[in-house]
């Protein structure tokens, strides 16, 4: 900015900054991204005075907000680290309720800082990095994930376990033989849970809705040293507020209306084994309060062993239990709103499990389609005796792996039950399947799309507007909602381009589900 001002405020900079040499480019980092990149809202961190960061912004003529930070050394990682942690809760609370997505400039300030930016940005605060340098910037990729990738793999040994998991296949690893499929994805997941299995430390599991979570639950009990002990699931979403404790804890008799009896609960059942704790992103804050106290080992205890107070009860309770949770949203952000408790966010996941979307291990869906489809006929025999097996044929194992499968296994499952019990055929062809889909997308292929009949209501407008459609959501979906990702692998320019192409053709996306809709 020195070099555009009055030979006053040149010298008012001087005396705070120093000597500054002129950048190559004429802008220096932020204005260099400004050039090249629009943003709705910009935060600024400044510990300059407030006349000239004011004099700055005004400089770089954009919708900015200017946040002090006083820092007493622009080079010590803590401070640095509470400073820009505070600066962002306080700035993205203010967004809670709408739709964002977040950028990090990581040019600008000390090494240190951008260090800082990155640690936050890949971890409480996912966002997208820009770099600039002379005059250019680009958007830079940190292929790694700390919740995913790097924390987890600390508490792993120094021995090569893991990729020897990952190397085998599901019905090649004790106790996940259940689990179907061959892809590196799914070897991965087994990989991961059958390393956190050896630890008696709480695991969370995170995936879409319907990819299996309770199954990796239960290989990962039976994979354990407690396979012999209790496996008890709750479903946190299914039971009323006023009932979630009861149903956790327990209550004595008498502690509440109703209540002629006293109840075990969940945890009393699991004493000894595991406690599945599906949907736990659900659970009102406090209960949270509440869960995360429990999870709290009593001193000089061992690790698994909780401390609760069944309802209406006087004394606590004591059992060993290992917890095994499990969420379809997307909880760093859940935390990053407070939704969720960070506390008991990282309580919960000492070790993570990312499990795949069926559109994300295509390879196995013909494995995993005859699988379920074998144990339909085996239900079906059991019921009928004389029933005919049923069986795929190529045009239904074409449409199988090419459809995105959004409901993932659950929905699968449902397309087979439905078309089994609806054909009258021995073999199930596409047509049968296509019948029993309720959300299929406009075009399942390319040659789909190209021979839809002409006449009889045909609009080629409409017609092209709903591929148009289908390559939005397919995109969205794939950058799991950043729309600049999105926008890359759809091949265009910028974010904003997408972000008007899916507001005309109504396109959103659910960041706390990963799912599509049409927006009205």
């Amino acid at each position: 900015m020195s070099p555009d001002q009055p030979q006053a405020m040149r010298d008012r900079i001087a005396q705070v900054a120093g000597a500054l040499p002129t950048p190559r480019d004429g802008f220096g980092p932020v204005k260099a991204l400004l050039q090249h990149e629009v943003f709705d809202r910009i935060l600024l961190l400044s510990n300059y005075p407030d006349e000239l960061s004011n004099a700055y912004v005004a400089w770089l003529g954009a919708p900015i907000t200017v946040r002090p930070v006083p820092l007493k050394n622009p080079t010590d990682y803590g401070e640095i680290f509470t400073k820009a942690d505070e600066a962002m809760r306080e700035f993205l609370g203010g967004l809670k309720g709408t739709a964002f997505d977040l950028s990090i400039l990581l040019s600008p300030g000390t090494p240190a800082m951008a260090a800082v930016w990155v640690l936050l940005g890949k971890s409480k605060y996912p966002a997208t990095f820009y770099q600039t340098f002379e005059g250019k910037a680009w958007e830079t990729r940190i292929p790694f994930d700390l919740a995913v990738d790097v924390v987890p793999e600390l508490l792993h040994d120094a021995d090569s376990l893991f990729h020897q998991l990952a190397s085998k296949s599901p019905q090649d690893v004790e106790g996940f033989e259940r689990i179907v499929g061959n892809s590196s994805a799914i070897r991965i997941a087994v990989g991961r849970a059958r390393k956190a299995a050896m630890r008696d430390v709480p695991v969370l599991l995170l995936g879409e809705s319907g990819t299996g979570k309770e199954m990796f639950a239960r290989a990962i009990h039976a994979a354990s040293r407690r396979k012999n002990g209790p496996f008890v699931p709750v479903n946190c979403a299914a039971i009323p507020r006023e009932l979630i404790e009861s149903e956790l804890f327990g209550h004595v008799r008498g502690a509440f209306t109703g209540a002629d009896k006293a109840k075990a609960g969940a945890f009393k059942q699991a004493d000894e084994g595991v406690l599945f704790l599906d949907e736990i992103g659900e659970l009102a804050t406090e209960v949270q309060a509440k869960l995360l106290r429990v999870l709290q080992a009593p001193a000089g205890s061992g690790p698994c062993v909780c401390e609760y107070q069944p309802v209406g009860a006087t004394k606590a309770e004591r059992a060993n239990v290992r917890v095994i949770a499990a969420t379809n949203r997307n909880i760093i952000s859940a935390v990053s709103d407070g939704h969720f408790r960070e506390d008991l966010y990282f309580r919960l996941a000492v070790i993570t499990v990312k499990l795949p979307a069926l559109r994300d291990r295509r390879s196995d869906l013909p494995l995993l389609a005859k699988a379920i489809l074998e144990q339909i006929n085996k239900d079906f025999e059991a019921q009928e005796p004389g029933y005919k097996h049923k069986s795929l044929s190529a045009s239904a194992i074409a449409f199988v792996k090419h459809y995105d499968w959004p409901g993932n296994v659950r929905q699968l499952s449902n397309v087979l039950l439905q078309a089994a019990v609806m054909s009258d055929g021995a073999t199930l062809n596409q047509s049968d399947l296509e019948a029993s889909a309720t959300d299929l997308p406009v075009a399942n292929t390319l040659q789909d799309a190209m021979e839809m009949p002409l006449g009889e209501g045909f609009n080629i407008v409409e017609h092209l507007e709903n591929i148009h459609r289908h390559y939005l959501a397919r995109a969205m979906r794939e950058a799991g909602g950043v729309k600049t990702k999105a926008a890359s692998l759809l091949g265009l320019k910028n974010y904003q381009t997408l972000d008007a192409q899916l507001k005309r053709l109504g396109v959103a996306f659910e960041k706390d589900t990963g799912t599509m809709r049409l927006a009205h």
